[in-house]
């Protein structure tokens, strides 16, 4: 089932602007390998769901996956062929805000050599460009 917040103070938000770079989020925390964003995005909460499925999908359960992005941005759309109007339209899907440098997800526990591919079919889900990254060296 498609990750939303449990509960909201607003039913609806405004669309914003994104600009700059990940200053939150943008290093491998959990895992030791990770998919890491290249551009500015929304991702929605249906993209997040199928990358994670085609991963687990590919390693056959080994390892651990971390979703390090929730979609908690409500998106809404108008119908086709409506009038011009009557207020803004219900939310259609939940959005994650992705910047470039957000690490989008994490793995644990299986070998590079099979966290690549793996990361390689999560980046084909995701309307972002995205690289590989691996855990930084503590000094």
């Amino acid at each position: 089932m498609p990750r939303m917040p449990k509960r909201l103070k607003f039913r609806k938000q405004m669309r914003g602007v994104m600009r700059g770079n990940a200053t939150r989020g943008n290093y491998v925390a959990f895992g030791e390998f990770g998919l890491q964003s290249l551009d500015t995005h929304w991702v929605s909460a249906r993209q997040i769901e199928s990358a994670r499925i085609a991963c687990q999908h590919f390693l056959k359960r080994q390892g651990q996956i971390f979703i390090r992005v929730f979609p908690d941005k409500p998106i809404s759309k108008k119908p086709l062929e409506t009038r011009m109007g009557k207020g803004k339209a219900e939310t259609d899907f939940w959005a994650a805000r992705v910047l470039p440098g957000t690490i989008l997800f994490e793995l644990k526990g299986v070998e590079e050599s099979l966290a690549k591919p793996a990361m390689a079919r999560m980046a084909a889900k995701m309307p972002v460009r995205c690289r590989f990254v691996g855990r930084r060296l503590q000094p």
